[in-house]
């Protein structure tokens, strides 16, 4: 057996005992460590040097990769991610990793042997208990709109107040996180908010009340897409909508400049159908 091969084709960092089971003697396992082909990220783990040097870390701090940093490996869509979140098992002692916020929340779905990266269910739950309801909504949502996670799987577990309460919240509706904290901040309004419904040919982003438009741009929105979006926001403006464009950044980072202008609108009555 090619234990380089073996290594690399099984995620590229393993426990050291499914090569032993493999019957890998402790000579050629020692020999592959001395010569490089193999790294040890701490006793009991190896890998190949050319893994995922985030993997690498996880066994060698004897941790598991959750939450928002798990979130962001899936593909899914998540809003900021400045440190490290990693789950610890409840054996290890309640001494948090340096640079990373670590979890110690039993899992619902257990973890088999040799994991690094927790079970989706996990890693959704402890995204409902660590982070602002929008933010945490976006990734739910975003779980469950591309497949990677089910919703009557979730529904079949005992869940946590906050993650049951954001179950409960979930749409396949928004098109992406943008969207979804945009709907979260806009409820207070207690006005009707239509996320990706078609108007003229097109989806729009949040229609609210009847006639108030909200649309937010991904960094998508150059060249082609920008003119193609120009065109129907003429076109919704021809047939009595009012349309709100603004960027990414105005929502992540400055969002009440988003709100006053929304509020500014329905102030004006510009969310009602003219009667």
């Amino acid at each position: 057996m090619d234990l380089s091969a073996f290594v690399a084709t099984h995620g590229g960092v393993i426990p050291s005992s499914w090569l032993r089971a493999r019957r890998v003697s402790s000579r050629r396992l020692t020999d592959a460590l001395r010569s490089g082909v193999l790294i040890r990220p701490r006793r009991g783990w190896v890998a190949v040097p050319t893994a995922d040097p985030e993997l690498i870390r996880a066994a060698g701090e004897g941790v598991v990769i959750t939450c928002i940093s798990l979130a962001r490996r899936r593909g899914l869509w998540v809003l900021k991610e400045p440190e490290w979140h990693v789950a610890a098992p409840s054996h290890a002692g309640h001494v948090g990793l340096p640079g990373a916020v670590t979890h110690w929340r039993t899992p619902l779905v257990p973890r088999p042997p040799g994991s690094l990266e927790d079970e989706i269910e996990n890693m959704l739950v402890q995204v409902a208990l660590c982070q602002p309801d929008d933010a945490a909504l976006a990734i739910w949502e975003s779980a469950l709109r591309t497949g990677r996670a089910d919703i009557d799987r979730l529904r079949n577990l005992p869940l946590p107040e906050p993650a049951s309460r954001l179950l409960d919240q979930v749409t396949p509706w928004s098109d992406s996180g943008l969207e979804t904290i945009a709907v979260v901040r806009l409820r207070w309004l207690g006005l009707p908010l239509r996320p990706q419904i078609w108007i003229a040919g097109h989806r729009v982003d949040l229609l609210i009340g009847d006639r108030l438009v909200l649309q937010i741009d991904g960094g998508s929105h150059v060249g082609a897409q920008r003119d193609s979006d120009n065109r129907h926001d003429a076109e919704l403006r021809l047939r009595g909508y009012h349309v709100i464009r603004v960027g990414y950044r105005q929502v992540v980072d400055n969002w009440p400049e988003v709100q006053a202008l929304v509020m500014a609108a329905v102030a004006a009555g510009l969310h009602r159908r003219p009667r």
